[in-house]
């Protein structure tokens, strides 16, 4: 299967292993388009560090009213069967869904080796996949490679659209999810890259190239 005829769930949290996840951004990207959106805040597990909320802007008064993230097992353990995820720089979603839920339920890897695993990886990192297919672009941060690719605009529009009112900048969860969305079906535009296989895309955002390494020979052998 090419990659751009797959399902990618795209997600950003905003939140520390502190705080717990305060709010969660999810796009789910199909065919090469933004499909659905969801996104909602979440119910603090801990202290809300006064760092995090000059960047993240999440008050606890504005949390606590809402159910904690534990409660969407149902929707990402779904998810997690009928799709990779994705994120830019992945770690740090993948510490933080493992440290609610240390393993989903068993669900296909998408290597092309068609087994079975009970990890959330492996992940469509845009924050490594990006700068990797585009050598000598300027930085990786989600803002910086937004601008390189003159999407922000676009970005824009889709967080009218999608995003509540109050939460459609940087640092927004959904915004940060339809920011890394953007970047993925922008190199689904490129012809040298559209017709890859979702394994390739895999093996292009692994973290170092050991473990790009690791995931072509598991396809190979």
């Amino acid at each position: 299967m090419n990659w751009t005829d797959a399902i990618l769930h795209v997600i950003d949290f905003e939140g520390s292993k502190a705080s717990g996840i305060l709010e969660y951004g999810l796009v789910t990207v199909k065919s090469g388009t933004i499909g659905e959106t969801r996104t909602r805040l979440c119910r603090p597990t801990g202290r809300i560090r006064e760092e995090d909320l000059r960047t993240h802007g999440i008050r606890r008064e504005e949390a606590v009213v809402h159910e904690p993230f534990s409660a969407e097992w149902a929707l990402f353990s779904g998810l997690r069967q009928t799709g990779p995820f994705a994120a830019h720089f992945a770690s740090v979603e993948n510490s933080l869904i493992k440290s609610v839920w240390p393993y989903p339920r068993a669900s296909p890897d998408f290597t092309g080796i068609g087994e079975a695993t009970a990890d959330w990886g492996p992940w469509v990192d845009t924050g490594r996949l990006v700068p990797r297919l585009f050598e000598g672009i300027p930085g990786a941060g989600l803002s910086e490679l937004i601008d390189v690719f003159g999407c922000r605009d676009y970005l824009d529009d889709l967080a009218r659209e999608h995003c509540p009112p109050e939460r459609g900048s940087y640092h927004c969860a959904l915004y940060d999810a339809l920011a890394s969305a953007l970047l993925l079906l922008k190199v689904g535009e490129y012809p040298q890259f559209r017709d890859r296989s979702l394994a390739w895309l895999l093996e292009m955002s692994a973290g170092s190239g050991e473990k790009s390494e690791a995931l072509r020979q598991r396809r190979l052998f």
